[in-house]
């Protein structure tokens, strides 16, 4: 389940959020991929820095809705395929959207990608961890294990 939001200025008009509290809902990455395409989309390919600030925005507003929504990344659709540990300085160029999507946009936390075994891509959503080098954990690009469960 989820919350479908739709605009008519992006290219997709509409997005779709799955938030679960509940540990033992979340899923991996391949999983959420899969829920996303049996529900007739894909995981959220984000174009731009004002298609960036529209997922925010749509974050901050369930935030604001008294859902209870605590820390909790999101997945999205950036991922790097290949077999074996990617550690060369080209590690960032690895990655790719998986709707096909060719936008270069990316909003990495500092020090991200950090690649070796992190394959899979997360939206930061910790509003309650303590600030980083690079300030909240909230909205910029983590990569991860594809098999955590966001």
């Amino acid at each position: 389940s989820g919350q479908k939001v739709c605009y008519g200025e992006f290219k997709r008009s509409c997005y779709k959020l799955a938030y679960f509290q509940d540990l033992s809902r979340r899923v991996g990455f391949q999983e959420a991929r899969q829920a996303c395409e049996i529900d007739g989309g894909a995981l959220l390919s984000l174009e731009s820095e004002a298609e960036q600030q529209l997922i925010e925005n749509m974050l901050q507003n369930l935030t604001k809705s008294g859902s209870g929504i605590s820390d909790g990344d999101f997945w999205i659709g950036l991922w790097r395929s290949g077999d074996g540990l990617a550690t060369s300085s080209a590690c960032p160029d690895l990655y790719q959207w998986a709707d096909g999507s060719i936008s270069p946009f990316r909003n990495w936390y500092t020090d991200e990608p950090s690649c070796g075994s992190e394959a899979c891509v997360v939206m930061y959503h910790q509003p309650t961890a303590n600030p980083g080098l690079g300030g909240p954990y909230l909205y910029q690009w983590n990569d991860d294990r594809c098999n955590m469960k966001h």
